[in-house]
């Protein structure tokens, strides 16, 4: 029998530091990835039978023109989530964002989203940071509905110059109950479907 002192396990808080917080398991094929691809086959099939190959290239061509201007927007909008997932303390936004926060939770995720600068580039990756660090389904969806509604960015650069002040302001008014009442009708029916909690 050794007589080599036995170490005394780590305490659970440091156990606890040490596991990376658990994140969304997001497939990179899943079944929306699959029904776009059938239609871009048929859609490319269907263009081919017109216009021969040479439609089909000039197709191509304009849209890889497209994706390559796109694709800085999309990667910086991909890294500012990322490093938000990364600074954001996931117990203060669990605990003001998560299934636990109530009517409290969906106000601060409706004001986050109506002040959220930016397009759908920087909108949806801080959704999904979010997310994965802790706000539920509800708190997202009112983020989310609040930046599509009320987003003060778009109010004032076209909604107030072309519409007016006395439209822009009703319309805002009446716009918002709207991301309260979704988020919690999400948090409701999320909490029927998944009882047990997310889906892997």
């Amino acid at each position: 029998m050794s007589d080599a002192p036995l170490k005394d396990p780590p305490p659970a808080s440091d156990a606890a530091e040490a596991e990376p917080p658990p994140g969304r398991v997001r497939k990179p094929v899943g079944w929306s990835m699959i029904s776009i691809l059938v239609l871009v086959l048929v859609c490319a099939g269907l263009v081919y039978r017109r216009d021969g190959a040479d439609g089909v290239v000039e197709i191509l061509t304009h849209d890889l023109s497209l994706f390559g201007g796109i694709l800085p927007r999309v990667l910086a909008g991909c890294l500012l989530g990322a490093f938000i997932a990364e600074i954001l303390p996931h117990e203060k936004v669990s605990r003001s964002l998560g299934p636990k926060s109530g009517l409290k939770g969906l106000l601060i995720g409706t004001a986050f989203g109506a002040i959220l600068p930016g397009g759908p580039f920087t909108a949806y990756p801080v959704a999904a940071a979010l997310l994965t660090v802790g706000a539920d389904f509800g708190a997202t969806i009112a983020m989310v509905v609040s930046w599509t509604l009320i987003g003060y960015g778009r109010a004032v650069a076209w909604e107030l110059p072309i519409m007016g002040t006395e439209f822009t302001l009703w319309r805002i008014v009446i716009s918002l109950p709207l991301p309260v009442l979704a988020g919690a009708f999400g948090r409701f029916v999320y909490a029927r479907v998944y009882p047990s909690g997310a889906p892997e």
